[in-house]
């Protein structure tokens, strides 16, 4: 890094460093900038869906990829070997207004404690984004998902995916694309259809008779929580009209509609058939408006490395109406992978025992090489598989869990 031989003004622009990582873009970061509490007042005030206690360590990033800048906010330092946490929001959110309920819950911090943790805004979505140009060309899922190997760095290597809607189906593609890259992928409400003529018809008719914040609400939620659930829904639209700049969630949700199929198949099924390669659990809300293409995104995938979790009582946003329970899922799909050596109840006393809906979890999740009591070495392989009945068998399918 060259440094100017004269005092730089704090109002003028961010000190920028590089970083060269072998394979990888030539990355460059701002002034890390903590997000302390009390910060985007106006945003927080009168709304229960930011956190309003936010940790000191949390660092915001602005970093160049090949398609633009990417804003990400990584909190943590690496724990020998492991992945990050890495999540991606859905089309009319940004990290917080998806991700903050979830990773605000308690028995959810004691998971992250021991993980970096990056969260991923869209390009334009994050909080005070500025307007993109008249003319911008907002990146292609595609790009989306290529620009995410400019969020590697020194302090992670690879990733375990969250991602939820768009987000879910940008971190399937980064997964087919760098396979390497992502150990674990956990995908809420993932369509991996791309919109047919009809479809796209109905968009845009639905454009023109409606908002811009009430068709993205008709994507994240169903029409009985629409009806039923006046409360939230009526706080993300709030949210979504005043947080999310409206001309550059228009790009992004115009650019989500175009989307093209994602290119899998379940081995067997075609030849040279491709897929995840790694462990997946994909969630849905047994009241959402995107079950269908989750069930179909889970026909497509190898059965002995996938989880299908349907959520009992959980619509379209089960990060955020059920938190307790998809953290209570990710711990055990933490602990097939070999990260975490048992799982403690803070209801229980005797801490170390998996609940009933995670004993029910196991039956269809993995089941790995590596020594669970070591998490600290090298990266560990899991081999999966699905667990036998007594006497039946191998069951050679994905199992689906209702909790």
């Amino acid at each position: 890094m060259k440094v100017l031989g004269h005092k730089i003004e704090l109002l003028t622009g961010l000190l920028l460093h590089d970083v060269t990582m072998a394979g990888l873009q030539e990355l460059r970061f701002p002034e890390e900038k903590p997000l302390l509490r009390g910060q985007d007042a106006a945003e927080l005030e009168n709304s229960d869906t930011f956190l309003l206690a936010v940790d000191t360590d949390w660092k915001e990033h602005d970093i160049e990829t090949p398609y633009g800048l990417l804003h990400v906010v990584i909190r943590g330092s690496p724990k020998g070997n492991r992945p990050a946490i890495l999540t991606y929001h859905d089309v009319g959110l940004n990290h917080k207004l998806c991700f903050n309920t979830f990773f605000n819950f308690e028995d959810m911090q004691e998971i992250t404690k021991h993980f970096v943790v990056c969260h991923v805004d869209a390009p334009g979505q994050q909080v005070g984004a500025s307007q993109f140009p008249q003319g911008y060309q907002f990146p292609s899922m595609e790009q989306l998902a290529a620009m995410l190997p400019s969020t590697l760095s020194t302090r992670f290597k690879y990733v375990i995916g969250i991602g939820v809607g768009a987000g879910a189906y940008v971190l399937a593609k980064f997964a087919l694309i760098f396979p390497d890259l992502v150990e674990g992928l956990v995908l809420m409400n993932i369509d991996p259809n791309g919109k047919g003529w009809i479809d796209w018809a109905a968009t845009k008719l639905s454009g023109l008779t409606s908002t811009l914040p009430d068709t993205v609400l008709s994507h994240l939620f169903s029409q009985e929580e629409l009806v039923n659930n006046t409360e939230l829904v009526q706080s993300y639209r709030q949210q979504i009209g005043n947080v999310v700049n409206q001309a550059n969630l228009q790009l992004f949700w115009n650019m989500y509609n175009s989307r093209r199929d994602l290119d899998i198949n379940r081995p067997g099924t075609v030849p040279n058939a491709k897929t995840l390669r790694c462990p997946v659990m994909l969630v849905v809300g047994d009241n959402a408006p995107a079950e269908d293409g989750v069930v179909e995104c889970n026909s497509k995938l190898d059965p002995t490395t996938t989880t299908f979790l349907k959520m009992a009582d959980s619509g379209g946003l089960p990060q955020v109406t059920q938190p307790g329970k998809l953290t209570e899922a990710f711990k055990y799909f933490l602990q097939g992978m070999g990260y975490i050596a048992y799982l403690k109840d803070r209801r229980l006393s005797g801490g170390a025992v998996p609940s009933a809906s995670m004993t029910r979890l196991a039956r269809s999740r993995t089941a790995s090489l590596t020594s669970a009591g070591s998490v600290e070495g090298s990266r560990p392989q899991a081999c999966t598989h699905s667990e036998s009945s007594e006497g039946l068998g191998q069951v050679n399918h994905t199992m689906e869990v209702s909790c």
